[in-house]
């Protein structure tokens, strides 16, 4: 968040929003509360439709459920996207089971949607690459390996009718 400036983040079910409410909420901050798998497909529909730069915070497991919005992403390209995909190869939200990105490189994946993709292994490659993509232009993939963990966070107590219409007043701010 240190990076984050007036950009409009949408983050992820579960731990990603909880952390990130934690780390610093903010009314340009849309913490999804349900649908998983679709904070990629929120986040481009959102950047086709604002010049502010957008942000989708991912995870592996949701990817995973959704893997056509990478291909969409990759027909679309808007200017002012980056889907960081936060890849423990784990289903954080729900007890960490095991996802399939052991044998998956979604990267790879999105390098074959036609997508400008990083994959970072430490904190310094993700700081580096988030750096790069919020200057640049374009849509920028990162997918971000880390290991399975979870802040210990509160749930949000937001009601989600106020995250909406706060969100929405950032966008048209």
């Amino acid at each position: 968040m240190e990076y984050v400036k007036d950009e409009l983040i949408i983050s992820n079910i579960g731990f990603p929003s909880k952390e990130l409410h934690h780390i610093k909420d903010r009314n340009e901050n849309f913490y999804m509360l349900g649908s998983m798998g679709l904070c990629s497909s929120i986040g481009l529909g959102l950047a086709l439709n604002t010049d502010k730069k957008v942000i989708s915070i991912d995870g592996d497991g949701s990817v995973l459920m959704n893997l056509g919005t990478l291909s969409t992403i990759g027909h679309t390209k808007p200017n002012n996207f980056i889907l960081l995909i936060v890849d423990n190869s784990a289903y954080g939200s729900t007890g960490n089971q095991k996802t399939h990105t052991n044998n998956t490189e979604l990267d790879k994946i999105a390098k074959s949607c036609g997508l400008h993709t990083i994959k970072t292994k430490n904190e310094k490659e993700l700081r580096d690459a988030l750096t790069k993509a919020l200057k640049e232009n374009k849509t920028t993939v990162i997918v971000a390996k880390a290991k399975a963990y979870n802040e210990k966070t509160k749930n949000i107590k937001i009601p989600p009718v106020v995250i909406k219409y706060r969100f929405m007043n950032s966008v048209n701010g």
